[in-house]
């Protein structure tokens, strides 16, 4: 899974988990696509601030994935899922 897609999916899991502004500057960067300067001249902040925070961000995804594990077991069913579906259809055939 690439670092986006990664990033991402556990942003959905744990985005309540972050301040409204961290939520802003990763949904203005990961799903506008804007640059950090954009960003920073929207927010009135420093670019500096804003590379800040989305480090910080990925971290903390990455923090609450390591203790959760929300994103890899929703993975591993999916994977289990698909092999019992694929089984189910070799069986019925």
């Amino acid at each position: 899974m690439d670092e986006l897609n990664y990033l991402t999916s556990l942003y959905d899991y744990y985005k309540d988990l972050l301040t409204e502004k961290q939520r802003n500057y990763f949904e203005e960067y990961y799903f506008e696509n804007l640059l950090m300067d954009e960003i920073a001249e929207n927010n009135g902040v420093s670019k500096n601030a804003v590379s800040k925070s989305l480090i910080e961000v990925k971290e903390k995804l990455e923090e609450y994935e390591k203790i959760l594990s929300l994103n890899y077991n929703k993975n591993k069913i999916m994977e289990i899922l698909d092999k019992e579906s694929c089984k189910k259809i070799i069986d019925y055939i």
